[in-house]
């Protein structure tokens, strides 16, 4: 089948736009985006990715093209610009897919406003609707969600379920939902080897027993009981604490959970089982005290708070380019500790006033980029638990080092596998330096120049080398871009709308 011309797609995007009967500011809306943007769309001057056209899709109400085979999706890069302007901050990947995962928990409708439409959404969305959920995108990003009485858990998608690793935290959710059921194995970024252990060993608490079987895991579901529990989670964990979170918050009497995660996910979970009636008491705190509802219907709308990790892409962005630019909506308890150590590196920054996210909760401001001259810090940068330096947040580092005086240590404790992929930067024109899988030196100041490279299968590597090209002189080309897709929502088109020069292709 002939794939359409880039040309042919803005002719149709302008024909669905005018049956709509909206301009082209009101659709840049519809999708946060630029009008520039959109006119660049309709004058065939951008490639769509299949997700934008899914999109487009969804807000029209209609097919706006057909195409054969998917393609692999590749951006090129015009780089050395200086940026300017303002970019808000997208709602969090992970604190969606969290929620995604405990309305299974409510019989009533949950309606989840401003969710970011990525891939490792998609895949969550898939997964619900292949066991009988009820997905319905209402406009760009707002998703309704209604579960059945009964899940049909023997229909899942393996296929969707397999491409993401979020899927082990149904685990939790659907404690007791069958007396047996079976899980696919989780999958993901290829960061090394990270157990499953924590999990199996959060929700044996509950009574749950989970055994690996040939790609499967093979699920036994506990005997219902309003016992108190108190435990210890041995990995303060993300989702292992999200896990054991919703495996509590439908159950009966009270269990306290020490070494939770107090991490952003994890507080927005909370939020959202609060509006559902759980009681939880100490959120933002490493110990937890849920006492649960073994029934619960609600009808509830909640806004997911913003993602620190796609600030930290959108800051390195402006620092890289040594461009004064406004982040709008940074959630600034999840950085305080990336913004101080950006400061003792000489990066000037000017910080807002606070003012509260859509949920009410987490408290925003605006971070503006100032152009400045970086010096290596004295000791090495390495992340910590919240509250310290995010895990995900660490590998912008690496870019950021690229640009200072003076020799960094990254010391990435946690994964395997992920310091390897920042020596993909060296393509750019980096010196990093491979001491270790956990610790890499960056010397600086780095003469970024364009080149061709392919994505690493590890989500924030890759984003690292679509800002390092940011600053490259000259074209670069960032091949297979899927595992950005995974957790940005139109990540180059917005970093277009502050003057970067980003476009689509195919092969």
């Amino acid at each position: 089948m002939t794939q359409p011309t880039a040309e042919h797609v803005g002719l149709l995007l302008r024909d669905a736009r005018g049956e709509k009967g909206w301009t082209q500011g009101q659709l840049a809306s519809e999708l946060g985006t630029s009008q520039s943007a959109i006119a660049r769309m309709e004058q065939g001057k951008q490639n769509l990715s299949l997700r934008m056209i899914e999109r487009l899709e969804s807000i029209f109400g209609r097919t706006i093209v057909k195409v054969g085979k998917p393609q692999m999706t590749h951006l090129r890069v015009e780089g050395g610009r200086t940026l300017s302007g303002s970019v808000d901050v997208n709602s969090s990947k992970n604190a969606g897919v969290a929620l995604l995962c405990a309305s299974l928990i409510n019989r009533g409708t949950t309606t989840l406003r401003r969710l970011a439409r990525i891939e490792e959404v998609n895949r969550i969305v898939e997964v619900l609707t292949s066991i009988g959920v009820e997905c319905t995108w209402l406009n760009g990003n707002d998703l309704r969600i209604r579960r059945p009485e009964t899940l049909d858990l023997a229909s899942m998608d393996v296929e969707a379920a397999r491409r993401t690793r979020s899927v082990i935290m149904l685990l939790g959710p659907l404690l007791d939902e069958a007396a047996t059921y079976q899980l696919p194995y989780a999958g993901g970024c290829d960061l090394g080897t990270r157990t499953v252990e924590p999990h199996m060993q959060a929700l044996r608490q509950f009574g749950l027993s989970v055994e690996a079987k040939s790609g499967f895991y093979s699920v036994q579901a506990p005997p219902a009981d309003g016992d108190d529990r108190t435990f210890v989670l041995t990995e303060r964990g993300d989702t292992v604490t999200e896990n054991a979170i919703m495996a509590a918050a439908h159950r009966s009497g009270t269990t306290v959970i020490r070494n939770a995660s107090p991490n952003y996910m994890v507080q927005d979970l909370c939020f959202y089982l609060q509006g559902l009636g759980v009681v939880i008491d100490g959120i933002g705190t490493t110990t937890l005290k849920i006492t649960g509802r073994p029934a619960i219907d609600v009808d509830i709308e909640y806004f997911p708070s913003e993602d620190p990790i796609e600030a930290m892409s959108l800051i390195t962005a402006g620092i890289v380019t040594n461009s004064e630019v406004t982040i709008c909506r940074v959630p600034i308890e999840f950085m305080e500790i990336e913004l101080a150590t950006l400061e003792q590196m000489g990066q000037q920054l000017e910080i807002s006033g606070e003012y509260f996210a859509r949920n009410g909760r987490t408290r925003l401001v605006n971070v503006t980029t100032k152009p400045s001259r970086l010096r290596a810090p004295e000791d090495k940068i390495h992340p910590m638990p919240f509250p310290g330096l995010n895990i995900d947040n660490l590998p912008f580092f690496a870019v950021i080092a690229g640009n200072a005086e003076g020799q960094t240590m990254i010391h990435d404790w946690v994964y395997e596998n992920r310091a390897i992929y920042l020596t993909e930067l060296n393509k750019l024109g980096a010196q990093v330096q491979l001491l270790d899988p956990h610790r890499i030196y960056v010397n600086g100041p780095t003469k970024w120049r364009g080149a061709e490279v392919g994505c690493p299968p590890a989500l924030r590597p890759a984003a690292c080398l679509l800002l390092a090209m940011l600053a490259a002189r000259g074209t670069s080309e960032l091949r297979n871009i899927y595992v950005i897709e995974r957790g940005y929502e139109d990540l180059a088109e917005r970093l277009n709308t502050i003057g970067a020069k980003i476009e689509y292709f195919q092969d």
